[in-house]
């Protein structure tokens, strides 16, 4: 199967972190093994971070049909076995800010089927200065002949929108555990390099959070964190801190009260973050307003505990209980409570970490997810709109 692939969203090779991209180039590889040729459409420039005027998204409206309008001529152009002369157009991560200004118009001008995997819709943004691009997302999900959601939460408000219930299907969030369960396996080794790198105390439980540092909701859960941790000072832990971006200096100056306990590693890329995982024993991160968080997968896969704010969804990649520990979204002293009890109870901390891998290795693998995703498409490309739920 050809399949041309569109992140209008976020271009899927800025070399920022980003778990939106992550997910981007998890859903090519897993396509890529299911034997699918992926041709990468066309990417737009970074959006603007302000409100922009109507006439701004109009102007990228344009912009859009006139990239389609060559998509399409070439396409046309070409001998039917080649490579860009794909069967099936699939976006990913619309977006009121971002909508897909191409992929609607290829797909129906060409008549191929249109999926789109992982949307949001906010009725909310109706009559405000988005209208357009919130629109255009209408649009797009109405003529879609699948929608994906990765966000449970996504669910109730893009039904509506779609021309048959079965159109939406569910697919988890997913990765390639495999660097993380040989790390996982490599554990003992990987804590002696570090600990002697960053003068940490081995025989003290590690803490860890993995997040770029910018304004919002990520800086807001870095201040959480940072008020629950102040919370348990009378117990023993440190903490390890990956990530990097503007707003660092106010990220230090908020966890500058915990002193020494505190370690900064900043930006890492991805290769070297499956040692820190394992080398690691619990995972903290107060997830305000997070879709569901790759970084959680990514530390489950490498045998850690997760406790993270119950948000969006979250709970649908972190088992409360099982994996992990839930705890209402910003409320600092639930956490700090959650951090206290998994830390003076070292066999619940244990049974967790087990757990963890466990969960990832059953749900959210790249062979478990693919199994599903090639059942989907099949569906769609023979024009069946009933698929197999998840067990």
């Amino acid at each position: 199967m050809r399949v041309a692939f569109h992140t209008p969203l976020k271009p899927i090779d800025h070399p920022i972190p980003s778990g939106d991209r992550a997910m981007a180039r998890e859903l090519v590889a897993l396509l890529r093994d299911l034997d699918c040729q992926v041709w990468l459409a066309a990417r737009y420039r970074p959006g603007i971070a302000v409100l922009p005027p109507s006439s701004t998204q109009l102007e990228q409206q344009r912009r859009g049909r006139n990239r389609a309008r060559r998509i399409v001529a070439r396409w046309r152009s070409l001998p039917f076995h080649h490579p860009e002369r794909f069967e099936l157009w699939v976006t990913y991560h619309l977006y009121y800010k971002k909508p897909d200004w191409v992929g609607p118009l290829v797909a129906q001008s060409l008549g191929i089927p249109y999926v789109v995997i992982e949307a949001s819709h906010a009725p909310k943004r109706r009559f405000t200065s988005w209208r357009v691009g919130h629109r255009a997302v209408e649009l797009a999900l109405r003529q879609a002949d699948l929608v994906l959601t990765l966000n449970p939460n996504d669910e109730a408000c893009v039904r509506p929108l779609l021309r048959a219930p079965s159109r939406q299907q569910p697919l988890p969030p997913f990765l390639d555990t495999a660097p993380y369960v040989a790390a996982r396996d490599g554990r003992e080794t990987h804590r002696a390099r570090l600990g002697a790198e960053f003068a940490l105390d081995l025989t003290t439980p590690w803490l860890l959070s993995v997040a770029m540092m910018r304004k919002g909701d990520k800086l807001s859960s870095f201040r959480l964190l940072a008020a629950a941790l102040s919370q348990i000072a009378n117990l023993q832990w440190q903490l390890i801190v990956v990530g990097d971006g503007e707003c660092r200096s106010e990220v230090e100056t908020l966890l500058a009260p915990l002193r020494e306990r505190v370690r900064f590693l900043g930006a890492l890329p991805p290769q070297a973050l499956p040692a820190i995982y394992a080398a690691a024993d619990l995972y903290v991160w107060p997830a305000i307003n997070e879709a569901y968080g790759m970084t959680l997968l990514e530390a489950q896969a490498s045998g850690l505990a997760v406790i993270a704010g119950r948000t969006g969804g979250v709970p649908a990649i972190v088992r409360d209980g099982a994996s992990g520990v839930l705890v209402p979204v910003g409320d600092a002293v639930a956490l700090a409570a959650a951090l206290a009890r998994l830390l003076t109870s070292p066999q619940e901390l244990a049974r967790l970490r087990a757990g963890a891998s466990v969960y990832v290795a059953a749900r959210h693998t790249r062979m478990a997810v693919g199994r599903r995703l090639r059942l989907l498409l099949r569906s769609v490309m023979s024009g069946l709109r009933n698929s197999p739920s998840l067990p």
